[in-house]
């Protein structure tokens, strides 16, 4: 044991270094350094006479407050208790053992006291927060017992998983909280106002991107007047709205606010004062505000980044603007409803280094804007996104003064010209972006300039001339690029020389609707970093080098289709994870390629691929999700290994040469929604399994030789937009499901089918249908007249209604036309040769968007409807060969878009009309058959025989009315002529003695007249 009077001073050192937490370790004060002498005397004499020393005996202090007496053990029992609570699937508070819990895992002491004074416990493991997992989140509950540790300032739970319980209202009572950090936690329910009790709190943050948190008033807020850091990113403040500006400006303190996804809506145009005119950084994107940007908002001169994104702001930008001196980063992107032109007092932010207005509508000049930025002699703009806009004009020189500028983003506007040739002056340029424009011309080829250029992306645009090596020549930084045309047609031409090599090493590259070919592009063959790799529709018409499969890539995108490449398909390629091929429109031949893995689409249709599916596909290639082989030579069966593919989409076989029946091998396939084996010689019955898919929503399965009745359990298909099974030899009743379960159905196609009964008026359900062909099957019975609900046939062309839908063959102006892209635009109703018959019900004319009409080659009687004019969109209109009778109806000369018409071999009667479309419609088949019709186009004249129509005089024709108008006259002439002489002869007999005596006398001259004539001779 030491002598007392060693151990004294020694403990009196000691002390002095644990009542100086704020000295450095090494620093050069002079009291920490006599203390330090003092102790290495006494150790020095312990040495000395003790000979030993333990180094248990004793420790120093380290800077790191890892003291071995600072835990107190009412904060340890506390620590412990809160532990006990919680759920640490990963162990995490593994150390939280032993007694010195200032050790402990996230747990910190003071110097000073040995108090406890922060929980550090944050999740560093942001992937299992992102993927929803909870490996490495501590959950459970929050003991209450933290209200031991009096002294604890920092509480930090953020990106943990407390699976919705609420915050506990106990943490209003840890008053001596500084640093309050719940974001990303799962909390939910309100937020404790008494929260606002914690007036030392400096920061807070419970942010939290989804639905789970929600206050009913933020009045609590004004009490935390020490408040710098304010985050509420997620919050549901809707039932503040009202006054969520009034409270936050009642912080004078605050540095940075967000308030991003809050729901806000009211976005109060003026403040009395500005309260918080510190604040540097202000988010309220994500909100409804709707209204102008205000103008007290550019009083806060001191704001370095503000964003107001993904509002329904409008209006122009204000003047005020120009307040926004210090201002370093500016966002007010995706705000759709803000309209107006720029002003040119942004030319005042000088100090601006991040602008970003992209998403919104805002309109106007884009060179006075860029010209107004320019007037700052020392710019200091390094980000400028104007993306997503309805800007306009030319891209003027002056953007050569944005001197600092690194990342132009003008994608999505409607920006025209070229490229100015000034843009190669901008030494800094990172980026740029010009995509989705309507520009053109030729490219400069001061573009060429840009050393430090890592991503050019000029695509969909009209550019023309010829790229050459000058436009890439010191472009040493790129790694991306992108440059294709907004149409099919090629005026842009690469001519490089094939011995050239790049300063740069791509990433990616997307080249499309430009010549590169006719060889494939040499100056590509030290590009080993390339992961994606679009050369599309670019003429080439050659081989795949062997350089291009030897650089070795690993690629993400290999996309080389609508060229004439020939030969075999690179199979040998590298492919990372989800990757995607697209080797469609060319001239590929052989056997079907297999890839690693790794692949996820495919896309090989329309090549020269021949043999079978491999029958291992599914093993080989588990993860693929798309697949379309169609339009090749492909043979054989459908392998069975196929339904092994649980992650399969999209599965096209169409058009090849497969053979066999449809496998029983659906169950396995949850995501399946477009699934197309038509045009093939597949037999058998539609299996019942593939209702199993319960997303399907595309069924092709037409131009087979499929049999059989339609599974009643393909009406668990409820998402269904297209079912074409046309084309086959199924047969039975349509069953009326199809109008109950499949309501969503777009297109219905059960064409050249053996089909019997009547036409269920379930049918007519289909509210969304566009495309009904029922025709070529037995189908008798009256045509519904509840066709007419057909609402899909009478409403205009909708955002909802342009989607893909397939492909699909319909009859249309007397032929069979292949829709694809423009499936959408179709309107065609075909009911034509079954055994219809009953009358054309006038309902029919309601749909008044229908583009085709077909019934022809039925029984249908009765007369045309009259108002048969309505159907105004109509081109196609086939009525041939049935028994209808009466006349044409006048109206149908209305129909403008009528370009196909056939009325032929029925009863028709009357005078074809004349005028507007009908002058067009002049061939005599037409109208062949119908042995009571006259007029033009046909040799037959028309008699003066009135025409009668049903329903009285609202049919007949105008050379009707002139006949009976004439019939009218003649009738009026002779009676006034009739009673005007011989009613006066009747009335006055004085006028009729005299009538007869000259009548006498007129008879006997000429009997002398004709005697004297004959007595002269010839």
């Amino acid at each position: 044991m030491l002598p007392v009077q060693l151990i004294m001073p020694f403990k009196q050192a000691k002390s002095l270094i644990y009542t100086r937490p704020h000295l450095s370790c090494t620093g050069h004060n002079t009291h920490l350094g006599m203390a330090m002498n003092f102790i290495s005397i006494q150790l020095l004499f312990l040495i000395l006479f003790s000979g030993f020393l333990s180094l248990e005996t004793f420790k120093l202090s380290s800077c790191n407050g890892d003291l071995k007496v600072g835990c107190k053990e009412a904060e340890k029992k506390a620590l412990l208790k809160f532990k006990e609570s919680l759920t640490d699937p990963s162990g995490r508070l593994a150390s939280w053992v032993g007694p010195y819990c200032c050790r402990w895992s996230g747990v910190n002491c003071s110097n000073k006291s040995g108090h406890v004074i922060k929980l550090k416990l944050r999740n560093s493991f942001p992937d299992s927060y992102e993927t929803n997992k909870t490996v490495h989140a501590l959950g459970g509950e929050i003991n209450p017992s933290l209200l031991s540790l009096k002294y604890l300032n920092h509480l930090d739970l953020s990106m943990n998983n407390f699976g919705g319980i609420r915050i506990p209202e106990f943490l209003g009572s840890l008053t001596k909280l500084r640093y309050l950090n719940l974001s990303s936690a799962s909390f939910g329910g309100e937020i404790p106002p008494n929260l606002g009790n914690l007036s030392s709190l400096r920061y807070l943050d419970l942010n939290f991107p989804f639905d789970g948190l929600k206050v009913n008033n933020l009045h609590w807020l004004s009490s935390l007047s020490s408040l710098k850091n304010l985050n509420l990113a997620g919050v549901d403040l809707s039932k503040a709205a009202s006054h969520w500006l009034q409270t936050v400006n009642m912080l004078p303190s605050l540095l940075e606010l967000h308030l991003p996804q809050c729901r806000l809506t009211n976005f109060p145009l003026s403040l009395r004062f500005v309260n918080f005119t510190s604040l540097l950084a202000l988010d309220l994107s994500h909100n409804g505000f709707n209204s102008t940007i205000p103008h007290w908002l550019f009083n806060l001169s001191s704001v370095a980044y503000l964003d107001m994104s993904s509002n329904n702001l409008h209006g122009g930008l204000p003047d005020a603007f120009a307040g926004l001196t210090f201002l370093q980063n500016l966002d007010l992107s995706e705000n759709y409803g803000i309209e107006g032109q720029l002003k040119r007092s942004l030319g005042d932010l000088c100090n601006l280094q991040t602008l970003k207005l992209s998403y919104n509508n805002i309109n106007g000049e884009i060179m006075e804007f860029v010209n107004g930025l320019s007037e700052c002699t020392n710019s200091k703009l390094d980000t400028l996104d104007l993306g997503y806009n309805k800007l306009t004009g030319n891209l003027p020189n002056s953007v050569d003064h944005l001197k600092s500028l690194q990342n132009l983003r003008l994608r999505h506007n409607l920006f025209r010209g070229s490229i100015p040739e000034t843009i190669g002056n901008l030494s800094s340029l990172k980026e740029l972006y010009v995509s989705d424009n309507q520009m053109g011309g030729n490219i400069p080829k001061s573009l060429g300039q840009l050393s430090l250029l890592v991503a050019l992306d000029i695509s969909e645009n009209s550019w023309e001339g010829v790229m050459k090596e000058a436009h890439l020549v010191n472009l040493s930084s790129l790694n991306d690029i992108s440059i294709s045309k907004t149409s099919q047609n090629i005026s842009l031409v690469f001519e490089i020389s094939s011995d050239w090599i790049p300063p740069f090493k791509l990433k990616y590259i997307n080249i499309q609707s430009c010549k590169l070919g006719p060889r494939f592009p040499s100056w590509l063959r030290n590009q080993n970093e390339l992961t994606t790799v679009v050369l599309n529709n670019a003429r080439i018409s050659d081989t795949i080098p062997d350089w291009f499969l030897k650089l070795g890539l690993h690629l993400d995108e290999l996309d080389l289709g609508y060229n004439q490449l020939r030969g075999m398909a690179p199979s040998s390629l590298q492919f990372s994870y989800s990757s995607s091929i697209d080797l469609s429109l060319n001239r590929f031949e052989g056997p079907l390629p297999l890839w690693s893995s790794n692949v996820s689409t495919i896309y090989l249709m329309d090549n020269l691929f021949s043999g079978p599916i491999p029958t291992n596909i599914g093993q080989l290639m588990p993860h693929l999700t798309d697949i379309d082989i169609s339009r090749n030579s492909i043979n054989g069966s459908i392998p069975l290994s196929i339904g092994d593919l649980t992650d399969l989409t999209t599965l096209v076989i169409s058009s090849n040469h497969l053979s066999g029946e449809i496998p029983h091998f659906w169950n396995n396939m949850p995501n399946l929604y477009i699934l197309d084996m038509s045009n093939n010689t597949l037999s058998g019955t539609i299996p019942s399994s593939i209702a199993s898919l319960s997303f399907l929503k595309y069924l092709i399965l037409s131009r087979n030789n499929l049999s059989g009745e339609l599974p009643s359990a393909l009406q668990n298909c409820t998402y269904m937009y297209s079912l074409d099974l046309g084309d086959n030899q199924l047969s039975g009743s349509l069953p009326a499901w199809i109008g109950e379960s499949m309501t969503s159905l777009l297109i219905l196609s059960m064409r050249n089918n053996s089909f019997t009964g009547n036409i269920p008026s379930h049918i007519c359900r289909l509210s969304a249908l566009h495309i009904l062909d029922l025709s070529q099957n037995n189908l008798s019975g009256l045509v519904p007249p509840c066709i007419g609900n057909l609402s899909g046939l009478k409403l205009e062309l909708t955002s909802e209604t342009v989607r893909y839908q397939g492909h699909l063959q319909v009859a249309a102006k007397g032929r069979i036309l292949q829709y694809d892209s423009m499936l959408y635009l179709v309107n065609s109703l075909d009911l034509s040769s079954n055994n219809l018959s009953g009358e054309l019900p006038r309902e029919i004319t309601s749909l008044a968007k229908l583009g085709t009409l077909n019934l022809s080659m039925n029984q249908m009687t009765g007369n045309i409807p009259l108002d048969i004019g309505r159907l105004e969109w109509l081109e196609t209109l086939d009525l041939s060969r049935n028994q209808l009778s009466g006349p044409i109806p006048p109206s149908m000369a209305s129909l403008t878009f009528l370009s196909h018409l056939n009325l032929s071999y029925n009863n028709l009667s009357g005078k074809i009309p004349t005028g507007n479309q009908f002058q067009t419609l002049n061939d005599p088949s037409i109208y062949e058959g119908n042995l009571g019709l006259c007029g033009l186009p046909l040799l037959t004249k028309c008699f003066s025989k009135p025409t009668q129509y049903p329903g009285g005089n609202e049919g007949e024709t105008d050379d009707a009315l002139e006949k009976l108008w004439f019939s009218i006259c003649i009738g009026l002439g002779f009676f006034v002529g009739f009673w005007g002489i011989c009613g006066s002869l009747i009335v006055k007999k004085q006028w009729r003695h005299a009538y007869f005596h000259s009548l006498e006398g007129l008879k006997d001259r000429l009997v002398v007249l004709v005697s004297q004539k004959l007595a002269l001779g010839p």
